[in-house]
């Protein structure tokens, strides 16, 4: 199957010319949009992209592969502590910031290659593999929470508590008049809005492949895809790995961004929220998972002025009604019924 086929595969939503002109001039909006914005906006800009990555891991793990997992937090603040320490450590220059990024995602992802092997190839399932994923990003949260003493560093890293490890340098480029440094405005922008880009047509190649038709065919019917040869703990092993190194990217861009991470980045509130935004937009498909989290985001955003516990009732209660009304997600399903009324005004037309 070419990889244009497999963008267009029958486990993402959207397909056709249409879909890819409408894609199109998105994106070019997006690319001009710091051509009619001012800094402040395009940088805060950065940070609703920022969280897309979170959100899309959640989508793999829990709306394709099945697995509720409270555990994406845990794997954003370890990326995010690890940028911080390596960058911290050993500076900007010469693009080290690159590769910090890289480490700290891959830490990120070692921690859930040994935390995965132990659910999956111990057979936990259901709601205890979501009470573990909590346990252990709780657990986390409360340990680097009182990480304030002196004694609590790791090179000239301190990892500081409650007041969470700042002076971490932003993401830099070498380049050859000098390096380019993405501080959070029109160059992180850029960077950032190419790199959702590329992982949301990676992701919508890989859940449209053979290993993407296995991850689906393990939700509906475990038993079922191990009686066809597959063992099903690998597949959701791998799953659960590339969803915590999104995870991973999320923490190292969003500590790069504000150049500040704390343990709460962690709690149970920060847990919450992706879940949030996933079941809103439609956790069984990429498209809708960034859409829904963009709109959510925003929304957030604009009631934390009136007070962010207002903010996070309007978040339960919109949780709530979607559960009632639209469980495969509001995004998703007004996705679904303007595709309805396409095809219905097609067959009309013929």
């Amino acid at each position: 199957m070419s990889l244009f086929r497999r963008l267009e595969g029958p486990q993402t939503v959207g397909r056709g010319p249409a879909f890819w002109s409408l894609f199109g001039v998105v994106l070019l909006s997006a690319l001009a949009y710091p051509l009619i914005s001012d800094g402040y906006t395009v940088g805060n800009t950065v940070y609703f992209f920022v969280w897309v990555f979170i959100a899309l891991s959640l989508c793999l793990i829990w709306g394709y592969g099945g697995a509720l997992s409270f555990g994406q937090t845990a794997f954003f603040g370890i990326a995010g502590y690890s940028y911080g320490i390596l960058t911290i450590n050993f500076g900007s220059a010469y693009g080290l910031t690159l590769v910090a990024m890289l480490l700290a995602i891959g830490v990120a992802a070692l921690v859930a290659v040994l935390l995965g092997y132990f659910m999956f190839f111990g057979r936990i399932e259901g709601v205890f593999l979501g009470i573990v994923t909590l346990a252990v990003t709780l657990m986390l949260e409360r340990f680097m929470a009182q990480t304030a003493g002196p004694e609590w560093r790791i090179g000239s890293a301190r990892l500081n508590g409650f007041n969470g490890m700042s002076g971490m340098p932003p993401l830099t480029i070498p380049w050859f008049d000098g390096p380019i440094v993405l501080f959070a405005d029109v160059g992180l922008y850029y960077f950032v809005l190419g790199l959702v880009i590329v992982v949301y047509l990676g992701l919508r190649i890989l859940v449209n492949s053979s290993f993407g038709n296995v991850i689906v065919a393990i939700r509906e019917n475990p038993q079922r895809a191990e009686m066809l040869g597959y063992d099903i703990r690998k597949f959701q092993l791998i799953n659960f790995v590339i969803g915590a190194a999104l995870a991973g990217m999320s923490g190292v861009l969003y500590t790069a961004w504000g150049q500040y991470i704390t343990p709460s980045s962690m709690g149970m509130t920060s847990a919450a929220l992706p879940l949030i935004w996933v079941a809103v937009g439609g956790r069984s498909d990429l498209t809708s998972t960034v859409i829904g989290t963009l709109l959510v985001l925003a929304g957030f955003q604009a009631l934390t002025i009136y007070g962010s516990q207002y903010a996070l009732v309007v978040m339960g209660v919109l949780l709530l009604l979607t559960v009632l009304i639209a469980p495969n997600g509001l995004v998703l399903g007004a996705m679904n019924w303007i595709a309805g009324l396409v095809s219905r005004s097609k067959r009309e037309r013929n």
